[in-house]
């Protein structure tokens, strides 16, 4: 059972790194990065070219842990990073998925974000 963990973690990390060698933000174009466990869900936006976080959600915040780490969840937070991108006047995104498959909860937050405004 942990050898098939620890499998399933180094191929996802194995995706993650070919992923992010094409992958970058920059401040017109942030990248917009998925954390996910079986507890919470974050997502980040990053410009790599200063280093700096420019905005982040988490069903970790006090006000979000109402939010279930599920399908319908993702997509509402997907749709609170949308409306916290807007306010900063950020319109358009790279999505780094890291290392996850694109199904299921990581789609449901982009297409949440999506139905916000934001582009990808």
């Amino acid at each position: 059972m942990l050898k098939k963990m620890l499998d399933k973690d180094r191929k996802r990390l194995k995706r993650k790194i070919h992923i992010r060698k094409n992958i970058s933000g920059t401040a017109a174009r942030p990248r917009m990065t998925v954390t996910r466990s079986n507890r919470s869900l974050s997502v980040q936006i990053i410009d790599d070219t200063r280093g700096h976080t420019l905005a982040s959600a988490s069903t970790l915040e006090k006000e979000l842990r109402s939010i279930k780490v599920n399908v319908a969840g993702a997509a509402k937070l997907g749709e609170i990073v949308g409306k916290r991108l807007l306010e900063k006047d950020i319109k358009s995104v790279v999505f780094d998925r890291n290392g996850y498959l694109y199904h299921g909860i990581v789609k449901a937050l982009a297409d949440g974000t999506r139905k916000a405004g934001v582009e990808f």
